[in-house]
């Protein structure tokens, strides 16, 4: 347990870091990837580049000193961190390396205003944060490993099926080379994907929705091709996946993870809200309720560009005619001559009003731009937070900003 003085000292950086949280995070995984390039082979190199985990790192830090206090108010964020870690392979041995090159990064940024009772204060408190993460990972190692069908690291799993969904998405499935079983999972959850592009000098890690019910013998991911475009550079994976991986290839996974997952514990009525790509894991949703729960009402409602761009149409569609309680609705941002969709334009609160329960729990994924438009219109409507329901592809956000 940090002391008194320690939690005051940390307490009054607070105003610092939020001026300075995110250059100090800019020059930390400068620092980090010059000294340890080998962590290249963990780390999103897109999100590096787009300033996305500079940022996320930053807000992680500043909430740990807002709550150093109280560090228990923390402990969902260091849950949902953790399971990515886990996905990833980040092991106790790294977290030395992150706290010293951190400290550094923190006297670098703040020159003289970095005194010795600030930093000696700092790593103190990065201590004790480091080692609520390592023990709650230590945990999620187990339990992926002990599991029915569970395994430690990566796995060779092999691509039996590769389905054209829409013009830029494609469905992956996978199932173990060796033949075993796999781990079950929980509608939402992800499973993560190491792979080697050639030409490519470190290894890539993303992670995919499952966007199946659980129970089947092999996974399915859906992906996106992310193309070239507005200054951002082509999706090194996706594009990988979709262009150089076939039927037969190999490719390194881990255990699904993830905590953004369905409540089955209750019946009261869901409203699931995606945009583009965001479908895949509210699909899983949507089939384990049609197969588990089969007289809750569900309401699935799906943004896109136009039909040419709607994946998994038809799946929704035959569900539709089996399931009474499931009702779905469309929305086109710019319909092409021939779609079927029930509103143009985008989903807006009064449109939401009509066609959904405010007393329902909800669930939603997509573009930030697209979570950020639906999460404030949820509040608006006055549905309260607990039943508000979100996942962000890529390193957490803010849906406030």
């Amino acid at each position: 347990m940090l002391d008194q003085r320690t939690i005051e000292i940390i307490k009054s950086t607070v105003p610092v870091l939020q001026v300075h949280g995110t250059t100090i995070t800019t020059t930390f995984y400068g620092m980090l990837f010059e000294n340890h390039p080998e962590l290249l082979n963990i780390f999103n190199h897109a999100n590096q580049r787009q300033g996305k985990q500079q940022t996320a790192l930053s807000n992680a830090v500043l909430a740990a000193a807002v709550n150093i206090d109280q560090l228990s108010n923390i402990l969902p964020v260091v849950k949902q961190i953790a399971e990515k870690h886990r996905a990833l392979g980040v092991l106790p041995e790294h977290y030395p390396i992150v706290g010293e090159t951190l400290l550094a990064a923190i006297q670098q940024v703040l020159g003289d205003a970095a005194t010795p009772e600030i930093i000696d204060a700092w790593g103190e408190a990065y201590g004790v944060i480091a080692d609520a993460f390592i023990s709650v990972e230590v945990e999620k190692y187990r339990e992926a490993a002990e599991a029915s069908g569970g395994w430690a690291g990566f796995r060779n799993f092999v691509v039996n099926q590769k389905v054209k969904e829409s013009e830029f998405i494609t469905s992956f499935y996978l199932s173990p080379q060796d033949g075993g079983a796999i781990s079950s999972y929980l509608p939402g959850q992800y499973i993560t994907l190491r792979v080697k592009p050639e030409g490519e000098k470190y290894t890539h890690i993303r992670h995919y929705s499952l966007s199946t019910a659980p129970g089947q013998p092999y996974y399915r991911i859906t992906v996106k091709r992310e193309d070239e475009a507005d200054n951002k550079p082509a999706g090194v994976v996706s594009t990988y996946l979709h262009k150089s991986v076939d039927v037969g290839t190999v490719l390194e996974v881990s255990a699904p993870a993830g905590e953004f997952t369905l409540d089955q514990s209750i019946d009261i009525p869901v409203v699931l809200i995606s945009g583009g790509v965001g479908l895949t894991p509210l699909v899983s949703m949507l089939e384990t309720l049609a197969s588990e729960q089969p007289e809750r009402k569900v309401t699935y409602i799906h943004a896109a560009i136009n039909g040419k761009l709607h994946a998994l149409k038809g799946l929704v569609e035959d569900l539709v005619q089996s399931q009474s309680q499931l009702t779905t609705y469309v929305c086109y941002e710019s319909p092409n001559e021939g779609d079927t969709y029930d509103k143009p334009g985008y989903i807006d609160l009064p449109w939401l009003q009509k066609i959904a329960d405010p007393n329902a729990d909800f669930y939603f994924c997509g573009p930030t731009p697209f979570m950020k438009a639906i999460y404030k219109a949820l509040l608006e409507w006055k549905v309260p937070e607990e039943r508000i329901h979100f996942e962000f592809f890529g390193p957490a956000g803010s849906l406030t900003e």
